[in-house]
């Protein structure tokens, strides 16, 4: 949330929030604990590098100004997570120097897909764009005849997860809206985002997630809510977008009269 708390703090003036955002950014630049080449471990304790990550790192590195940082972390989860196929891993023992879980688990190669997405505008220079094309072709290579993906990508027995079609919605509808991705996955991701509102419940759930608080069953996570309703914006901009140059292409020229030469 580093992100988000900054820019209310400077739009606000707020100083109790910007004091809140610059001691987020110091834990991650150094407090957080790391490997011997600054890749962070997830959780506090532990020696594992978790796909989760680097949504959770990259972005907000990248959106305060420190965006060596940013790529470094990126590197460092890139390379022990991404596997030859373009899937990630799930999570990576630093103390074992192998996967703890090689698996591709959908919502953490979610989570990869979206931080690059993100990371694209905000490091317009590091040549992310590419590398998120990649990453998404990857993942909807797995995606199912029913439009569902699987708790885990390339286990066709694993269950249907709705917040990986959710955060995969969410990356292709940027990347048409700003202009990395080719007009085509604009389709794409109208189609996943289709496929989760049609898991809605009568009170406008996500059904089908990975269930908080321990992921480990089908039912509702605040994630697939948030990732339904920030694709759902996206794809409503590109909407809007589509709209206006429609309109402005379908009015009449005016036409310029020339001035009266001056007496």
């Amino acid at each position: 949330m580093g992100e988000y708390v900054d820019r209310v703090a400077r739009r606000d003036g707020d100083a109790g929030l910007a004091a809140a955002a610059a001691r987020q950014r110091d834990w991650l630049l150094t407090g957080a604990p790391r490997a011997a080449d600054g890749t962070l471990y997830h959780l506090l304790g532990g020696r594992e590098v978790w796909a989760d990550t680097v949504f959770m790192v990259v972005p907000p590195l990248a959106a305060a100004g420190h965006g060596e940082a940013a790529l470094a972390q990126l590197a460092g989860h890139r390379a022990r997570l991404r596997r030859p196929d373009g899937l990630w891993r799930a999570r990576w023992d630093d103390a074992a120097g192998a996967p703890s879980d090689g698996r591709a688990w959908g919502t953490g190669n979610g989570w990869v897909a979206a931080a690059l997405a993100r990371a694209v505008s905000l490091l317009p220079d590091a040549g992310l764009a590419a590398e998120a094309r990649a990453h998404l072709d990857a993942c909807l290579a797995h995606r199912r005849p029913d439009g569902s993906f699987g708790h885990v990508l390339d286990d066709a027995a694993a269950p249907p997860d709705t917040a990986v079609a959710a955060m995969l919605a969410w990356a292709a509808l940027t990347g048409v809206r700003e202009g990395w991705l080719p007009r085509g996955y604009a389709d794409v991701g109208r189609s996943l985002l289709a496929h989760v509102v049609a898991a809605l419940d009568v009170l406008g759930r996500v059904t089908g997630a990975a269930a908080a608080p321990r992921f480990d069953r089908p039912g509702h996570s605040p994630e697939a809510q948030a990732w339904l309703l920030l694709a759902d914006a996206q794809a409503r901009a590109l909407a809007a977008a589509a709209t206006s140059s429609a309109t402005s292409a379908a009015q009449p020229q005016e036409r310029v009269t020339p001035a009266p030469p001056c007496p």
